[in-house]
């Protein structure tokens, strides 16, 4: 069954200024993760079937063109070539990506390009990446993106009220998106690499799902540091501990820097061995990425003919 949405909570300070990360053990305890499950063969293949589906196929460049937003789409909706497809017969999958992610300019685009498939398109909105547009104009850049036909929006918090400690301010802007976003799915972006400590990180997780977040994301892809493991097991820590206080669950979305096949598995560990299998769904797990697609499917064309294919060869390169 889909998770029941987060309608969030009151603003607890007690329960955010009391929160505490040790970096050092954080490290060690993600510095085992890519040991811990060594996935081979066919095993292998069936990660990196379910990392296919749990991907937000993502394009967020000035040089976006209708164009190359329907080829995306038909990518998502056909991420494999028909070759791997059938020796893997995994036709009656019906495998896609978990959405498309865009700009608001191309939201109506994705729409037409994806409809049939189920398939939601994903805008991010509120002034991305830097989310320092005028308030009015980030709520109405969301309002916009919904009558569009997003269903999903990845909108971005304001960073100064995290580094200056302003709990409240932060609560208020991101229920105030949430109430923007109406029927549509909210994925939070924290931009972790702008946060300074890892207890920043925990404490903005935490309010961010009191105020009504859907999703917690770790990154808009443009900040210098983006999805590390270290900052993936507190978000994820916050996950669990707001869903035993709560009884809610919390989707998980890294973006930024995940380009390869082996960093979507040990994404992928992560999310079982901390939050369980549930999390393995893209009801409640996304990548965030727009290289990625390239380097699994490789893998699973190694896998079927024992030979690599040169990344040219790839559909999205």
């Amino acid at each position: 069954m889909p998770p029941v949405r987060n309608p969030g909570t009151a603003l607890d300070l007690s329960v955010v200024k009391a929160i505490r990360v040790n970096r050092s053990a954080v490290e060690r305890r993600t510095a085992t993760l890519p040991g811990r499950r060594s996935v081979k063969k066919e095993w292998q293949a069936a990660w990196l079937l379910r990392a296919i589906a749990c991907m937000d196929l993502t394009t967020l460049s000035g040089d976006d063109t209708p164009g190359n937003v329907r080829r995306l789409c038909a990518k998502a909706a056909h991420p494999l070539k028909p070759e791997i497809v059938s020796a893997l017969s995994v036709a009656d999958l019906h495998l896609t990506t978990g959405a498309v992610c865009v700009y608001h300019r191309y939201v109506a685009t994705a729409v037409e390009a994806l409809r049939g498939t189920g398939i939601p398109v994903a805008a991010v909105s509120t002034g991305f990446p830097a989310g320092l547009s005028p308030f009015e104009q980030r709520l109405a850049e969301i309002r916009a993106s919904v009558a569009a036909g997003a269903t999903e929006i990845d909108i971005v918090v304001t960073r100064a009220h995290v580094l200056t400690g302003n709990w409240e301010a932060l609560f208020d802007e991101v229920r105030a998106f949430r109430d923007a976003c109406g029927d549509a799915h909210m994925k939070t972006i924290l931009g972790v690499g702008e946060l300074a400590t890892l207890t920043n990180v925990a404490r903005a997780s935490m309010v961010a799902m009191m105020a009504g977040s859907d999703f917690i994301k770790t990154s808009t892809g443009k900040e210098t540091s983006n999805a590390t493991l270290p900052v993936g097991l507190v978000m994820t820590r916050m996950i669990r501990d707001f869903g035993e206080r709560t009884g809610y669950e919390v989707g998980f979305k890294p973006a930024g820097g995940i380009r390869t096949a082996k960093q979507a598995l040990d994404w992928l560990v992560l999310m079982k061995e901390e939050l369980g299998d549930r999390w393995l769904r893209p009801q409640l797990f996304r990548f965030g990425a727009s290289g990625l697609l390239t380097d699994v499917e490789r893998q699973l064309e190694h896998f079927v003919t024992g030979r690599y294919a040169a990344a040219y060869r790839q559909p999205m390169v």
